[in-house]
């Protein structure tokens, strides 16, 4: 992950901590230990996998969208599951395997999404109209969704998220 990508996942962490009043707090990691690098990188290309299919659904489709424009969480739904799927700490008793939460694919998630808005937030579109919209679309949208992940990855709660929520909308 780049510095400014970096810099930016560090920025929204540390406007959660300030309009949450607490710090936030990382998910345990699953009992199994550490993944390997293969697996890693496999469950990370999955996930930048979905991104891309949904992204262009949406483009295909425009059915999430809104006056305001699309609604991040309708438009990634395969996306969020995954991340609940690497988040899952607790299984229902019949299920053949554990809860394995794996975090830290969840950050190499994060990295890969937070790269993407710094790659957006560069791109030219230069004259063309259509092109400048559908940057910005896909900048909101990859924006809103790096916020989806950290909700879901800290754990936050309604009440937390309707904060969260109410200062985004005060600055905005």
């Amino acid at each position: 992950m780049n510095e400014r990508a970096n810099t930016l996942l560090a920025a929204r962490r540390e406007h959660f901590r300030t309009t949450l009043g607490r710090d936030l707090q990382p998910p345990m990691t699953g009992p199994s230990g550490p993944l390997s690098a293969e697996i890693r990188t496999f469950l990370r290309e999955e996930a930048e996998d979905l991104y891309w299919n949904e992204l262009e659904w949406e483009h295909i489709t425009d059915e999430e969208s809104l006056e305001g424009g699309p609604l991040t969480e309708l438009a990634f739904p395969g996306l969020l599951a995954f991340v609940r799927g690497l988040l899952l700490t607790e299984v229902m008793p019949d299920a053949l395997a554990p809860a394995s939460p794996r975090p830290q694919v969840v950050e190499d998630v994060l990295g890969f999404l937070c790269a993407r808005v710094v790659e957006l937030q560069d791109s030219v579109a230069g004259d063309d109209a259509e092109e400048a919209d559908r940057v910005a679309r896909e900048l909101n949208m990859t924006s809103g969704l790096v916020d989806l992940v950290l909700y879901l990855y800290h754990q936050l709660d309604g009440n937390d998220i309707e904060k969260l929520e109410g200062a985004k909308s005060a600055t905005a």
